[in-house]
């Protein structure tokens, strides 16, 4: 698998979390009769802030591994990154999903994704300089 088969891997992968988190969005909402907005509802505010979270995150991470490919770094890293990150995404949305304060999804999830950002972004300004 090439670099850039990786990246675009781990798009796909992205998209499909990126529908699930909107899919849960509708069916909450449709299950607690809100039409707009959260409506106070704190099971909505969950369900929109699990995907306001991923919507903040996700783009940047995988225009990171874009970037890498890009560059020629290694297919490892590339799939190092992703599926941390992925796991990260997936551990946070079932912690903050389920409750609205302090998980162990939530708090690993949560730490996983800003270490994927910061590697992500260390070895974009790596391989750009090198």
């Amino acid at each position: 698998m090439t670099a850039f088969a990786a990246a675009t891997l781990y798009i796909g992968l992205f998209c499909l979390l990126m529908l699930a988190l909107k899919m849960n969005v509708g069916r909450v909402r449709t299950s607690e009769k809100v039409g707009f907005g959260d409506g106070a509802n704190e099971a909505l505010q969950r369900a929109i802030r699990v995907q306001g979270n991923a919507v903040e995150d996700v783009p940047v991470v995988l225009l990171g591994l874009l970037g890498l490919a890009a560059l020629s770094s290694p297919t490892l890293l590339i799939h190092v990154l992703g599926a941390t990150f992925l796991l990260g995404r997936v551990l946070h949305a079932i912690g903050l999903g389920g409750s609205s304060g302090s998980s162990f999804g939530r708090m690993v999830g949560t730490l996983l994704s800003a270490i994927v950002m910061l590697v992500t972004a260390g070895a974009c300004i790596w391989y750009a300089l090198t």
